[in-house]
């Protein structure tokens, strides 16, 4: 991306070959893709390979594409700024409105303004890891408390996306954007629900359920920012293809790295891939309750969409590991907790659904 790319992208222009803000969106969602690819290879390096250092490869596919993310989103502020104290006209359809930063110092598109925070934080928990390594050697497990930060930091990065993506929900690449977006950051946060491991659930599996609630909150948010028939449907898809992409290319990075730097596999690996079954391969069904019960009310749909996951996700780990049926009194526990957090990701998912939608200058905005 060049800083003519990002000129011609943040402000009016009578005549253009590329859509208008097209470029630095796309820029910030190959970052997040490139992090997601090196959140997908690391756990899995983790699990068939063992303990790692700061500096892995796997390490700079994370902090590469955060990195690119958080320059393309500095770059776009900037820009703007410029823009602004030139008293140009500044393009609305380019992030969102331009909110003043600093008293105003800095004019930024609250899109690139959410995605560049994330980037920033993700430089402090990056300092953090690698001080902890220093202090701790390797790493055994991903849910760390700076890994929790780090994943944290893009996950602000990844609803800058969506937001990015949701300003230009009335264009054709807005829609595939907010997909996209949507989608990847769902996968995402399969890993952060990592860090509920922590809390005590008693008889809950706090894994089902947190997967139940940000899978349903994020399927139902890009929805209800795209508000047309198979909105859900496209977001379960991109989910869909990236959970059967990394299932193939993430235990053949890690053979191959490993190959590389003349370390051996674990003698009990299994061949499953760790982040591709995290998410739920129910998806793609939550997805289709969404479409087919579009006019009821949005908790009661969420309650189907988080009995489908958390009922489900033990017949998954059955399928892929051959683990045996949990209890009946921890099954029913999670079925329940899940219908209940499935209730409030229904609702949050469709009131951040509509809030997104706000942020496009659009002419419909009074009935979204």
């Amino acid at each position: 991306m060049t800083t003519a790319d990002i000129t011609a992208a943040t402000s009016v222009s009578s005549s253009r070959t590329v859509p208008r803000g097209l470029v630095p969106a796309s820029v910030v969602l190959g970052g997040t893709l490139l992090s997601l690819i090196g959140l997908t290879w690391d756990i899995q390096w983790h699990s068939d390979v063992g303990p790692d250092t700061f500096f892995t490869m796997p390490h700079l596919f994370l902090y590469a594409g955060s990195a690119i993310s958080g320059l393309a989103s500095l770059a776009v502020v900037l820009l703007t700024t410029a823009n602004a104290r030139r008293e140009k006209e500044i393009d609305p359809l380019v992030g969102g409105r331009a909110v003043g930063v600093f008293g105003r110092t800095f004019s930024a598109p609250v899109g690139y303004l959410v995605s560049g925070i994330g980037a920033a934080l993700f430089l402090v928990y990056g300092l953090w890891d690698q001080w902890w390594h220093g202090l701790y050697g390797f790493d055994a497990v991903i849910d760390s408390p700076p890994h929790i930060g780090l994943l944290l930091s893009i996950s602000i990065t990844m609803v800058g996306a969506v937001m990015i993506f949701a300003v230009a929900r009335d264009q054709g690449w807005g829609v595939y954007g907010v997909a996209g977006a949507a989608g990847t950051l769902l996968a995402f946060s399969m890993v952060t629900v990592l860090g509920l491991r922590a809390l005590p659930g008693g008889p809950v599996n706090t894994v089902s359920a947190g997967s139940a609630f940000f899978s349903v909150m994020i399927l139902f948010m890009g929805a209800y920012v795209l508000n047309r028939r198979g909105g859900a449907i496209a977001v379960g898809v991109v989910v869909a293809v990236l959970q059967a992409v990394f299932w193939w290319f993430s235990p053949w990075a890690t053979e191959l790295y490993a190959d590389a730097t003349g370390l051996p596999l674990r003698d009990y690996v299994d061949g499953v891939p760790g982040l591709p079954n995290m998410i739920p391969m129910s998806l793609l069904l939550v997805a289709v309750a969404v479409e087919l019960l579009r006019g009821l009310p949005a908790w009661i749909v969420g309650v189907v969409g988080g009995v489908i996951i958390t009922a489900l996700s033990p017949v998954q780990r059955m399928i892929t590991y051959g683990a045996g049926f949990p209890a009946a009194e921890r099954y029913i526990a999670t079925v329940v907790a899940g219908a209940v957090f499935g209730a409030l990701a229904g609702m949050l998912g469709r009131r951040f659904g509509h809030m997104l939608r706000h942020l496009a200058p659009a002419k419909d905005n009074s009935h979204a």
